[in-house]
């Protein structure tokens, strides 16, 4: 078997991760972002088209100054390949696991666990955006709640509904 290879076996959608490839792209995000003024220091890990930036800034910053400096990574990366997806952090502990992420993949770790601490970190770090949560059935949902109102409130809710839609359905 060759690292980086798809294997004949494998499931459909399931790719081998070049470790040598991911080192590269790592230290090249790095890089980027540490071309950023008031970047002290970056770690990078990138497993295939995925990968997280976590950056050093001084201590002692406002958090809106942070804020700016990661945007303006974040810009730095946008542009790149490599840089496009990946997510940018400035936490103090979320870089420190993210170097101790890096020198378990140099020093071939197996990949499932450091996937699963790689998730972990991404689900610290992601808001739940409400617009991106998918609602299957809202429409059905809101019906059955109508079901729980008692007969005399219904008509009221009904008639306070059209209102505020300026009777539109």
């Amino acid at each position: 078997m060759q690292v980086g290879n798809r294997k004949t076996n494998q499931k459909p959608g399931s790719e081998e991760v070049d470790r040598k490839n991911s080192k590269t792209v790592s230290e090249h995000l790095e890089k980027l972002a540490e071309s950023v003024p008031e970047v002290k220091g970056a770690t990078a890990v990138a497993i295939g088209k995925y990968a997280i930036v976590g950056i050093d800034v001084d201590e002692n910053l406002e958090r809106s100054k942070v804020g700016s400096i990661k945007y303006t990574v974040a810009e730095t990366l946008k542009d790149d390949p490599h840089g496009a997806k990946a997510i940018v952090v400035a936490d103090p502990d979320i870089t420190a696991r993210l170097k101790e992420i890096g020198e378990d993949i140099r020093a071939g770790k197996p990949l499932t666990g450091i996937l699963n601490e790689l998730s972990d970190i991404v689900g610290r770090v992601m808001p739940e955006i409400p617009g991106d949560l998918q609602d299957p059935t809202p429409k059905k949902e809101m019906e059955e709640q109508k079901d729980d109102i008692p007969k005399k409130d219904e008509e009221k809710l009904q008639k306070q509904q059209e209102e505020q839609s300026n009777h539109h359905e």
